[in-house]
């Protein structure tokens, strides 16, 4: 780990580790491996004549290989490629070895039978994706949003000052403006959620045409759909090329993007309310703020995570914008691009933790937001001008601009001299003594 170049699989190895089952040299080989197992399956269920004697008692194992594919058949399939300097090739020498095994010689020609690599990539791939996103990307999200709608109801009766353009404006309430954060999470979800998985599987060229070389009076287009939805949990593209379109996998990462990005603004909102002390932080012991100066409680866990959502948003921007992109009917740009999937998973992991790691670490600090309430009554001119609009009044907000726009301060008392010196019945000023700082939030 000391050694590792990059810091996903080495000083963030701990926080990654859960990715390694979709995104790793492994992963891929075993995803391959499931879905050849699987398109011979589906082959002898057709069925084909020269597989109508596939002993019915031997399809347990051959899911058996996929499902215990270990470390040494790994490491067998790395050796084969080695000698075919083609990854997907040596998975079907692998697979005929393993035929060869179970005596089961005879068919194992039809492993592999009329695809081309990008049948076997631009399936395991997408169903990886899939996975990954139920196993480990939708409980993170999840998580994360639920304690943050858990701190907006612990929050949703505080007051504080809003600033809009970065000035003193009408108040809300802090529990709110987390909701916010919630309900943009929520729908973005919804709509990464919608974008179907889908892969290519159409032959060398997306026609099928060594399929129906073959066996001409089968559908096999209708077969590969079938086979893509229930074999493997994939909305099948066609017509295509030789390979995948990728513009769903482009809207999955664009919409992971959209979520990044908005907990990047949390992260930032979050780090000028612990500047302004709104929050104190947890002090863990032993922990160093500073390696020069002792007092200092810094903010990290949301730099951590800003930081790292960035890099993930920088690489799911060019993986949306190159993928779709192919030369004529198959360029190999995307073979590499394609093995970088796990990274921006990996950093969008590690940012999870981080926000996570930094709520639990926050301490409401209400005498400050009363405080910033206190000093700005100011703000509650609006609620003023506003009521006397309603009653008539003339000129209200003029009159409330010149008592208070530009003014460094104006206090409580200041805004109950001008109410007392309003041309208003004592009912209508009773009213607007009411109106507070920390009163007039709004709904």
């Amino acid at each position: 780990m000391l050694r590792a170049i990059s810091p996903i699989d080495g000083r963030y190895a701990d926080k990654t580790v859960a990715l390694s089952d979709f995104f790793s040299e492994f992963a891929l080989i075993r995803y391959r491996v499931l879905v050849e197992i699987q398109y011979f399956i589906a082959l002898v269920e057709h069925p084909l004549p020269q597989l109508a004697d596939f002993p019915e008692d031997k399809i347990p194992e051959l899911v058996r290989i996929a499902n215990e594919l270990n470390q040494e058949d790994a490491q067998r399939i790395k050796d084969i490629e080695r000698i075919t300097n083609h990854d997907v090739k040596a998975v079907e020498y692998f697979l005929k070895e393993k035929f060869d095994r179970l005596d089961l010689q005879q068919f194992k020609e039809f492993i592999h039978f009329g695809l081309t690599s990008q049948d076997i990539n631009n399936t395991a791939i997408p169903l990886s994706i899939r996975h990954a996103l139920e196993i480990v990307y939708y409980p993170g999200l999840n998580d994360l949003s639920e304690e943050l709608a858990s701190l907006s109801e612990s929050w949703a009766d505080i007051p504080m000052l809003a600033r809009t353009h970065g000035q003193p404006a009408s108040p809300t309430r802090l529990g709110k403006e987390f909701m916010v954060f919630v309900a943009r999470l929520d729908q973005q979800l919804e709509l990464l959620k919608a974008v179907p998985h889908s892969g290519k599987f159409g032959g060398a060229t997306g026609n099928l045409n060594a399929h129906y070389a073959a066996y001409p009076i089968i559908d096999w287009h209708q077969f590969s759909s079938d086979f893509l939805r229930k074999n493997l949990g994939l909305q099948r593209s066609e017509p295509t090329t030789q390979i995948e379109h990728y513009d769903n996998l482009a809207a999955q990462c664009q919409a992971m993007m959209r979520i990044n990005t908005i907990l990047i603004d949390l992260c930032r909102d979050i780090w000028t309310y612990i500047s302004m002390e709104y929050f104190k932080q947890k002090v863990v012991a032993g922990e160093v703020g500073s390696s020069a100066m002792p007092h200092k409680v810094n903010p990290i866990d949301f730099e951590n995570a800003e930081g790292n959502l960035g890099l993930a948003n920088a690489i799911f921007a060019h993986l949306a914008e190159k993928l779709p992109i192919s030369r004529l009917q198959r360029d190999l740009t995307d073979s590499t691009v394609l093995r970088n999937l796990g990274v921006p998973f990996a950093h969008t992991l590690i940012a999870f933790q981080s926000i996570r790691k930094g709520l639990s670490k926050l301490l409401l600090n209400e005498a400050q937001l009363r405080q910033d309430l206190e000093d700005n009554w100011m703000v509650v001119a609006e609620a003023i001008q506003t009521i006397l609009r309603r009653e008539a009044y003339p000129n209200p907000y003029e009159a409330l601009k010149a008592l208070t726009r530009g003014k460094a301060k104006v206090t409580a008392e200041d805004m109950r001299t001008f109410v007392e010196q309003l041309d208003v019945s004592e009912a209508i000023k009773a009213e607007l003594r009411e109106i507070t700082p920390w009163s007039y939030t709004g709904v």
